[in-house]
């Protein structure tokens, strides 16, 4: 399996993962950042796995986001 790495700390909530990967991603309403799902919390990350189905969209929400704080593994 493949691991999702979330750094979201550095997230300013600019949208583009949901855009890219709308079944691993959403806005938090409270602070407007994104959120990964499914993922649990580890020491400054969020981490998460996922199916070889779901890698294309999120290689491509890495790629696009603007603070590089997802990591694919």
């Amino acid at each position: 399996m493949v691991k999702i790495i979330h750094f979201r700390d550095k997230c300013i909530g600019c949208n583009s993962c949901v855009e890219q990967a709308p079944s691993q991603w959403s806005i938090n309403v409270e602070d407007g950042k994104s959120d990964l799902s499914n993922a649990k919390k580890k020491k400054e990350c969020f981490v998460t796995e996922i199916s070889d189905v779901e890698l294309e969209e999120n290689e491509r929400a890495a790629k696009d986001c603007p603070m590089k704080c997802i990591k694919i593994q």
